[in-house]
């Protein structure tokens, strides 16, 4: 924490010197007490109180005090807030191996529960759009702040979805980037800032190049952070013939080293939700630092508040 006037905390000895007084007050009081001799006359003149009821109210102003004190040294404190016109494009793969069971219920299922997770968890302003991919991709939902067309777009997410088989991490990542320059008039002079999220448990068999889709990702510093999914067992079922669908995460590294963004795996369901927690606590924020003297002042504020009640209910005085 940052103060823009630190000097004033100097005022923080004047609220110690008070609290000093106060000490040395109650000492002299007691000290009467024992010099007053007929103690059966003193306890019904001065009835004998809580000791804890009698130091709170006092404790409370000297607190409030010093609480006031700091927020008038005007402190600051780095806080997340966020970006404007951020934009996130999740990236789901439909291909085939996506229905593999070795994930409960399936892979695919799995992958459109956690979409539907991260996106309820992200800021109502955040942009959030929707691309399926296979052995193309195309975009189910354009970038907005639009839930319902979101949820209703990963509701969508099939295998086939896209028309052709396969697994095009590139073509995932260019028509990602292709909705983001066409989010509002201003994106194609001042691209808002974005990040892709793509999800696959496969490497690169058609389509673009996922290298070159990545050095266009670099060059609008689009991060994209992917994501592994899957288990080396897992396997789907063709007319009573498995065949065996491991997953294979190279591709995804690469991709992901590439721009910047984060490479993440998960063989479960838990791991999943997991991981798009991660990612969701740092898409879309920036750092600002901010003044926080308002904290201090309303809880000195609360404060005082106690001690005037405790001081009205047990002795019927404010402090």
């Amino acid at each position: 924490m940052i103060w823009q006037s630190p000097v004033r905390l100097w005022l923080l000895l004047g609220v110690l010197a008070l609290a000093a007084a106060y000490l040395v007050a109650q000492r002299r009081r007691s000290r009467y007490a024992v010099r007053f001799t007929n103690l059966r006359l003193l306890d019904r003149v001065a009835p004998r109180r809580p000791t804890w009821r009698r130091h709170l109210p006092a404790g409370l102003f000297l607190a409030m005090l010093a609480l006031l004190v700091v927020g008038f040294a005007r402190p600051t404190a780095e806080v997340r807030v966020p970006r404007e016109r951020a934009t996130v494009m999740v990236a789901v793969d439909v291909s085939t191996s996506m229905l593999a069971g070795d994930v409960e219920p399936d892979r695919l299922s799995a992958a459109k529960g956690a979409a539907r997770r991260f996106a309820d968890g992200l800021p109502r302003e955040f942009n959030v759009g929707l691309v399926a991919f296979a052995g193309s991709a195309a975009v189910l939902v354009p970038p907005g702040t639009d839930r319902e067309a979101l949820h209703d777009g990963i509701e969508r997410l099939a295998e086939g979805a896209t028309g052709v088989q396969g697994t095009a991490i590139g073509e995932a990542i260019s028509t990602s980037l292709g909705a983001v320059k066409a989010l509002d008039d201003k994106a194609a002079t001042e691209p808002p800032p974005a990040r892709i999220i793509l999800l696959s448990d496969g490497a690169n068999t058609s389509g673009m190049d996922p290298v070159e889709a990545a050095a266009e990702a670099v060059a609008l510093d689009v991060p994209v952070h992917s994501i592994s999914f899957g288990t080396p067992g897992g396997f789907v079922d063709r007319g009573g013939r498995p065949i065996q669908v491991p997953v294979d995460g190279e591709t995804l590294r690469a991709v992901a080293e590439q721009t910047g963004g984060g490479f993440h795996e998960a063989g479960t369901s838990a791991e999943l939700r997991a991981v798009y927690d991660d990612i969701g606590s740092s898409v879309g924020w920036r750092k600002v630092r901010q003044d926080v003297s308002a904290r201090f002042i309303g809880l000195g504020l609360v404060f005082a508040m106690g001690a005037a009640v405790g001081s009205m209910r047990w002795f019927s005085r404010l402090p």
